[in-house]
């Protein structure tokens, strides 16, 4: 039997990945019985041994000793004269036990049950991988960049499994190399023709959760629940955290002394801004902590429309806006508002500077006021369309629309 290689290398079947070694001894006796039922019909009163240590094979078949001449079914019995001829002591009734040896099968059906192993043992393998990684959708995985493509990089975990991280869940300062570890956040997994795929990913909110419950121990043991996160991965992210316990600061404890615990997530996220806010059910108070470190005078909330008008002094504008809009866009996600902001009625004496209009004004405009000494909205409306146009290289048709826009601000 040992010297046809059917079960030489169950060495690597009985250590397969995530398959306990009783589905493995399953499997193999399966694929045993399928080949006794296509020789002899029947598998019923054969015995499938295999050792789970080293992978030893005995089949035992037993057929019932029959008076010669009325045996109807040799698969199941044996006449007497024949059973003699192995075992002299027999009678009619006895059971006759017979040893099948492997290679009574023919080196053909043995290649073939061999080629049925192999393509059982993996579809298992398969699905407990993707049955394991079901399980992880939200757990921070680590694994090894194995190969990187235009739209995605393929990682291999501690196992091998392959882990598919897309390009759109790579955080835009992300560069890997083959070689390189990574971290990412099971996003989910699906079956695609019949193999797992696993896709991981660096820019959900879930991945910043739980680098806080890395980072920050008080979350892990669930003094500090996480409220809500938003992210625009790579530029900024808005952390709402709340304490069950007056005597820790949720704030404090998440960024640590001198930032030291934020640090290490922040050094993985390439340098994200996180803010971490205090959450409240004061709906005022939670966008005016959202829109830090903008400073608010006051709030006009239409909880219908779930829209919020905010009014700030002209100079905390830009901050309440954010670089690319993200500050106000994040502020209105975590809150769940819609958040409109307007510079707040100034005191006659009060100007604003011509920065403060670069969403309604060209920037190559403002910087040709500036040029001539004009940076604010009063210094440019002190003076009429004539001189505007012989101080500046802009044509009048501009200037006029320029004035219109300034003198709105002030009405």
């Amino acid at each position: 039997m040992s010297s046809i290689n059917l079960i030489d290398s169950f060495q690597e079947f009985k250590d397969f990945k995530n398959i306990d070694r009783p589905t493995v001894i399953s499997v193999l006796e399966e694929v045993f019985r399928s080949m006794l039922r296509k020789r002899f019909g029947t598998d019923e009163n054969c015995d499938v041994i295999v050792n789970p240590d080293n992978g030893d094979l005995e089949i035992w078949r037993t057929r019932t000793v029959m008076e010669d001449g009325f045996s109807e079914d040799d698969d199941l019995e044996i006449e007497l004269a024949d059973a003699h001829k192995i075992d002299p002591d027999l009678e009619v009734g006895d059971d006759f036990i017979e040893q099948i040896t492997l290679e009574s099968f023919g080196r053909r059906a043995i290649l073939a049950a061999r080629q049925t192993l192999v393509s059982k043992i993996l579809e298992l393998e398969k699905d407990e991988i993707f049955k394991n990684y079901k399980d992880r959708i939200g757990e921070i995985v680590t694994g090894e960049v194995y190969q990187v493509w235009k739209k995605e990089t393929l990682v291999l975990d501690d196992e091998g499994n392959e882990l598919i991280l897309p390009k759109t869940e790579q955080i835009p300062a992300d560069y890997f190399k083959k070689g390189d570890s990574v971290r990412a956040v099971v996003l989910k997994v699906d079956m695609m023709n019949a193999n797992p795929k696993i896709i991981i990913s660096r820019t959900a909110p879930a991945f910043l959760q739980r680098l806080f419950e890395l980072e920050v121990p008080e979350v892990f043991d669930g003094l500090i629940t996480i409220k809500n996160i938003v992210r625009e991965p790579g530029e900024r992210a808005k952390v709402a955290v709340e304490s069950y316990d007056d005597r820790i600061d949720p704030v404090g404890a998440c960024v640590g002394m001198k930032g030291s615990r934020i640090h290490g997530i922040v050094r993985e996220l390439k340098n994200e801004n996180i803010d971490v806010i205090n959450f409240t059910n004061n709906i005022s108070l939670y966008i005016q902590r959202a829109l830090s470190p903008a400073k608010i005078s006051s709030i006009k909330l239409d909880d219908e429309t779930k829209r919020a008008a905010v009014y700030l002094k002209p100079d905390q504008v830009s901050l309440a806006i954010g670089r690319g809009g993200h500050n106000i866009k994040l502020a209105g996600k975590l809150t769940g508002y819609e958040i409109d902001v307007y510079r707040e009625a100034s005191e006659e004496d009060e100007d604003v500077d011509l920065d403060e209009f670069s969403d309604e004004i060209d920037s190559w405009i403002i910087d040709e006021l500036k040029k001539v000494g004009l940076d604010t909205a009063k210094s440019v409306l002190a003076l009429n369309v004539n001189e505007l146009v012989k101080r500046t290289d802009l044509e009048e048709e501009t200037i006029e629309e320029i004035l219109g826009i300034l003198r709105a601000e002030f009405e």
